[in-house]
């Protein structure tokens, strides 16, 4: 049987002129938004590849006329990438398992236990996303400061903890399980705790999997939070970057893009190959109406 399967717009569509018109609009303007983000992308990868003096060059070009491979060798012994890729690594590891554990729990409880007040608490937690996050930093830091847990990764892995968006995606995928499986599991003696772990946390990988993705990408980006907490050795790469190479003084520019190529490139390789798992997660983990 031939396949019926077709898009937005049919063959027969097309022979609209309007609709020709309407969709070469639309790929101009699509072309055009590629462009835009490629366009910053190209630029420091180009310019990490140039030597100084071409950096600063008028009429600027875009393509390297001499390729610079030393730019790289030289920006990564400038500072210690490694050691801040390990600090950013741990506070992906941590939020990870605070995610998974403590956002998980909550998410399970409000789904799939008969709790008081099921709804208002939800609703809470719905209210909150339109709280801007800015105005949680002095709060937060008054509270790590009392704690006596500035300078240490729990600064980031208690917040985690806390993430009003994560809950409700959780939330929402849970909602889609059907719970003869849970009361099956109840009838046979099965714990909350045994029900979570052993069925709810395995059906549930495709959601974590797209959160795990969101928490890589907010520990890798984040500098301003680990600026305001950490000091020394302990920052993240993001935080080093900027203390380090955007606010340096005498560092040749060409190296300095070459360092921001070399930190970009990881989170897009992420994106690229997991990007199927992003937009799997975010319709199963959707807010149902």
């Amino acid at each position: 049987m031939q396949n019926l399967d077709r898009g937005i717009l049919s063959v027969y569509d097309y022979r609209k002129k309007s609709n020709s018109i309407l969709f070469f609009i639309a790929v101009i303007a699509i072309v055009g938004m590629v462009a835009s983000m490629l366009y910053p992308i190209l630029i420091t990868v180009f310019n990490g590849l140039k030597s100084r003096e071409e950096v600063f060059a008028f009429p600027p070009t875009f393509v390297p006329s001499q390729w610079v491979w030393e730019n790289f060798d030289k920006g990564w012994h400038y500072i210690d990438l490694m050691q801040f890729l390990r600090n950013t690594l741990s506070i992906f590891a941590g939020n990870l398992v605070a995610t998974v554990l403590i956002l998980g729990l909550a998410a399970f409880s409000l789904s799939k236990l008969q709790i008081p007040y099921r709804k208002p608490i939800y609703f809470f937690f719905l209210s909150t996303l339109f709280i801007p996050p800015t105005t949680y930093i002095i709060p937060n830091f008054v509270n790590l400061r009392d704690l006596g847990l500035l300078n240490t990764f729990w600064a980031f892995w208690l917040p985690a903890g806390a993430s009003a968006f994560y809950l409700l995606l959780l939330k929402n995928f849970f909602d889609g399980i059907h719970n003869e499986m849970f009361e099956a599991a109840r009838i046979d003696g099965a714990s909350e705790w045994r029900c979570f772990i052993q069925i709810a946390l395995p059906l549930s990988v495709p959601i974590f999997s797209t959160l795990a993705i969101f928490v890589f990408s907010n520990a890798w980006n984040d500098w301003f939070w680990p600026n305001l907490v950490l000091q020394g050795d302990n920052i993240p790469l993001a935080t080093a970057i900027y203390k380090f190479v955007i606010n340096a003084r005498g560092l040749p520019m060409n190296v300095r893009f070459a360092i921001l190529t070399m930190v970009m490139l990881p989170p897009i390789i992420v994106f690229l190959v997991f990007q199927k798992y992003i937009m799997r997660g975010l319709q199963l983990g959707g807010v149902k109406g």
